[in-house]
């Protein structure tokens, strides 16, 4: 009698086991992904000017030194009243500081905005896709640029490439990582899982199919 006794309350207690390590895992896992994406909302990224940058720079009530100017490849700019001032790796809001410094010497309590009009970045910030793109090239990264955005602005795959052998080089805390992505998924079958955030400074390889 205790023996019948012990096997039907084991058979009662097995699916309750069963149940609580299933909702444990379920919770893991819910767990996981909300830490993923809590990680991705906490990534800002502020913007740096670069060589090849256009700018806007306003000053208020002087419109003669209000001017519209390219950052040359030294990363300088040159304005009305200040020569071969260091832009490139500076926000806007910096350079918009260093600009009114500068022009102390010449106009009283000077306010300065900076407003960037064509996009380029610092090369440590750009990223660069190569190998089987449509059109392989160096992108500005914006703000929640992901990997679809990416694959988009480069106007998709060749014909010969081997979409689900790509990756993204990133360099992470001065290491370089290789991380494999699915192309073929996410642009032929839509998989929208293959998508992925980017990072300022990744570089995309699409390599060629073997056959």
């Amino acid at each position: 009698m205790n023996q019948a006794l012990v096997r039907k309350t084991s058979w009662i207690r097995w699916p309750a086991l069963m149940f609580l390590l299933c909702w444990l895992a379920g919770c893991a896992s819910m767990g996981a992904q909300q830490h993923a994406q809590a990680q991705e909302q906490s990534y800002q990224h502020e913007y740096r000017i670069g060589p090849g940058d256009t700018i806007v720079i306003s000053v208020w009530r002087q419109p003669d030194v209000s001017i519209t100017v390219p950052v040359r490849p030294d990363g300088k700019i040159t304005t009305p009243l200040v020569e071969d001032l260091q832009a490139s790796g500076k926000t806007s809001t910096e350079l918009a500081r260093d600009i009114e410094q500068a022009l102390k010497k010449y106009i009283q309590e000077p306010v300065v905005t900076v407003t960037v009009k064509e996009f380029v970045g610092p090369y440590g910030e750009q990223i660069r896709v190569i190998g089987q793109a449509a059109k392989p090239q160096a992108l500005p990264y914006r703000q929640g640029m992901s990997l679809m955005d990416v694959v988009i602005a480069v106007g998709g795959l060749t014909e010969f490439a081997s979409g689900n052998r790509a990756s993204v080089v990133r360099n992470v805390s001065g290491r370089q990582q290789k991380l494999p992505v699915r192309l073929n998924d996410l642009i032929r079958d839509g998989d929208l899982t293959a998508n992925m955030p980017m990072r300022p400074g990744d570089i995309l390889v699409i390599p060629e199919s073997f056959f």
